[in-house]
């Protein structure tokens, strides 16, 4: 998978690329990360992407033309590539999101900031996309969530593959309380079934702990399934 991240503060993705699953990814050629300087598609002397907003008001508006040469240089070779603004806007990134674009072979996302983008350069993209109902100081954290997401789901990036469908949000719901040593914490003792070998009664144990984790904790994700 190839992933262009369009960013005025590319610094903020080498660390990405350079530990965890991510850096083994990119190690091992599962993902080619490029953080693509929005400031290189600029013609002006200082490199300015942002500018005043017609109209008045407070706040900056991203300048649409750095921002339509920067998305055309990228399709030039891949036409076919999935390209995505975030925005506050946006459709809000969940794992079923993260999913669905993990089948993508290339993603071209662009990190929104200030008031956002010129509306026209909206005309760019697939999908505009939020990672939650609040306001960062730019797009760069929110992309570096949604990369986290979407490449541990790719093919090699983990180390036991089984594990994805055990986790929270595999089947819609919660994952189950996890236990490790030493048995006995503060008190605190591991559920007698967990210990007892019995593969089929953990497997019922887990999804009901699981069930009972989701109606308590996060009833919504129940009504949308």
């Amino acid at each position: 998978m190839l992933i262009d991240v369009i960013t005025i503060f590319p610094a903020m993705f080498v660390p990405l690329m350079q530990s965890g699953v991510i850096g083994k990814a990119w190690e091992s050629g599962i993902i080619e990360l490029r953080a693509i300087n929005l400031r290189d598609f600029c013609t002006d002397r200082h490199r300015v992407t942002d500018d005043y907003p017609f109209g008045g008001g407070p706040g900056l508006v991203m300048k649409p033309e750095p921002i339509f040469r920067a998305v055309r240089h990228l399709k030039k070779d891949h036409p076919q590539a999935f390209c995505i603004l975030t925005a506050p806007g946006g459709a809000r990134f969940d794992q079923a999101m993260a999913m669905e674009l993990a089948q993508k072979p290339h993603l071209i996302i662009f990190c929104g900031r200030y008031r956002g983008v010129d509306e026209r350069a909206k005309s760019l993209f697939d999908r505009e996309v939020s990672i939650g109902d609040y306001i960062l100081t730019g797009g760069e954290p929110a992309v570096l969530v949604m990369v986290d997401a979407i490449v541990r789901l790719l093919p090699g990036a983990l180390g036991n593959a089984d594990s994805l469908s055990q986790e929270a949000f595999a089947e819609g719901m919660l994952d189950s309380p996890q236990y490790t040593r030493p048995r006995v914490v503060e008190g605190m003792e591991v559920p007698e079934v967990l210990l007892s070998g019995d593969h089929q009664a953990i497997a019922r144990w887990r999804e009901e702990m699981a069930r009972q984790a989701t109606e308590q904790r996060r009833p919504d994700l129940l009504k949308n399934g």
